[in-house]
């Protein structure tokens, strides 16, 4: 029995150990893992298979809905995970009588791959013109070369270098002028506030996906330099309790896997940075497969959420000469820094799940200390230190060497961006320039799109339990008892 992640950019990989979101499996090798390992997978309410045969992963043996994106072109990667997000289709009929996209100018800064084109295709559709930039290290050229051919505008190539990346990014500015834009890390929206300021007073606002770009504004806010709303989509819980937690959690796992094979979490020592939704997500499905895994986060209050949840906790510098593994996952520049890198044991792994530029301190070590700046897994050697295994070249493991987050994830995601779209929209020139959440209402309204698209349903509300504060204990008795 083959297990498998319903990614829409997923990879033949020859792994029979992975955590499936779409079928909530865990597949074991029975001569591998033993009862402890079943009953944390049972914690983690996952229903435990045994894979007797030994087999490898293979579409063939998956189910006929599968489909291996990798083997389509363009414009059908598209089409294949457009048939998998019903929940941002839904919604863009609705929103487009609510508020007016035509000819609204919308720059996107997000990961360049299927799942991110059907958001541009709806934007597209619903009149906005639509424009995109991506880094090279996070473009899928086919899906870039189908977008130019509907119409949108592209700067975004897998060939460019940094600096052809940056004129890339600025071309798009100047040719869209955009009215909004759908940022990831504040990178556009920083971009135009730093090198493009008299195309702020065009800006409508910005919807902000990441917790990062997020930690940016904030900044922002603190020095005076905020001049345009910014609507927290990385703050509403159908972003961050399913893309963060789930989406992120589970693909940087089977990225993992694909590379360094199924077992590698096996009874390694793995320090996680970071217990927010994504490090969390992360170390409790690789405590599931057998990791001992140690939470290092700097808020104490987080810390000992940890602790109660079962993990042990310590301050990184303190556990490097032990671990096997130093994940980062705090969005957080320099989380792991030189002399961090100078102290961990020879071929400690180390990687990033979610990430920023230099989230670990690579920008301190010469190109030279390299054994590749492409492959997926390379070798680095740190000055005054040992040489370690890097994982995605310091990026973000699930999106730069694997497939990023399921659609199905990921088609709430998008579902928030549009409704943050739609709300500056509804709201032009009324918002103040600093930060906004979407109401519980917006959230709430994406959640029953995706409970019916699952044939989900929610309760009846007692129309009699309503609250009135007035009501206490002392009045609200029955004497008759």
């Amino acid at each position: 029995m083959a297990s498998f992640s319903f990614s829409d950019w997923a990879c033949k990989v020859s792994q029979r150990t992975n955590i499936s979101l779409a079928g909530s499996s865990l597949h074991i090798d029975p001569q591998h893992y033993d009862s402890k390992l079943r009953m944390q997978a049972n914690q983690w309410g996952m229903q435990v298979v045994e894979d007797k045969d030994n087999a490898k992963f293979d579409t063939a043996a998956a189910p006929e809905s599968f489909v291996n994106a990798v083997e389509l072109n363009g414009k059908e990667a598209i089409d294949n995970a457009q048939k998998s997000m019903p929940v941002l289709q839904a919604l863009m009929k609705d929103l487009k009588q609510e508020a007016n996209f035509n000819n609204i100018a919308i720059a996107v800064c997000l990961i360049l791959e299927p799942k991110t084109a059907v958001l541009l295709r709806q934007l597209h559709a619903a009149g906005a013109k639509v424009g995109v930039f991506c880094e090279p290290d996070c473009t899928d050229q086919r899906v870039a070369d189908a977008l130019r051919d509907e119409g949108i505008i592209v700067e975004a190539d897998s060939s460019w270098n940094t600096a052809q990346a940056h004129e890339g990014a600025l071309r798009l500015l100047d040719e869209l002028k955009p009215d909004i834009i759908i940022d990831d890390g504040a990178s556009f929206a920083r971009l135009v506030s730093l090198e493009r300021p008299e195309l702020l007073t065009k800006l409508i606002g910005v919807a902000e996906e990441t917790t990062s770009g997020i930690r940016a504004f904030e900044n922002m806010i603190e020095h005076n330099a905020l001049q345009y709303p910014v609507i927290a989509v990385n703050d509403s819980p159908l972003k961050t309790c399913f893309d963060n937690a789930h989406g992120t959690g589970e693909t940087c796992v089977t990225t993992m896997q694909a590379h360094l094979g199924a077992q590698c979490f096996m009874d390694k020592q793995v320090a996680v940075i970071g217990f927010g939704p994504v490090g969390k997500g992360f170390a409790d499905r690789i405590r599931a497969l057998g990791a001992d895994v140690i939470i290092c986060d700097s808020n104490p209050i987080v810390a000992l959420r940890a602790t109660f949840e079962g993990y042990q906790t310590a301050n990184l510098q303190d556990i490097l000469q032990n671990v096997d593994m130093v994940i980062s996952a705090t969005g957080v520049r320099h989380t792991v820094t030189l002399q961090h890198l100078q102290n961990m044991k020879s071929n400690t792994i180390v990687g990033v799940i979610g990430g920023i530029a230099n989230e670990i301190a690579l920008d301190e070590i010469p190109q030279s200390s390299f054994s590749s700046l492409h492959d997926p897994v390379c070798t680095v050697d740190i000055p005054q230190g040992n040489a370690i295994t890097l994982i995605a070249q310091g990026d973000g493991v699930n999106y730069t060497v694997g497939g990023g987050n399921p659609i199905e994830i990921m088609d709430f995601s998008f579902a928030v961006q549009v409704s943050a779209v739609a709300y500056l929209l509804k709201n032009r020139g009324n918002l103040s320039p600093t930060l906004h959440r979407l109401s519980t209402e917006s959230d709430e309204r994406i959640a029953l799109l995706a409970l019916q698209s699952r044939n989900g349903h929610i309760s009846e509300k007692n129309e009699n339990n309503g609250y009135d504060w007035t009501v206490t204990r002392f009045t609200d008795t029955n004497d008759t008892i």
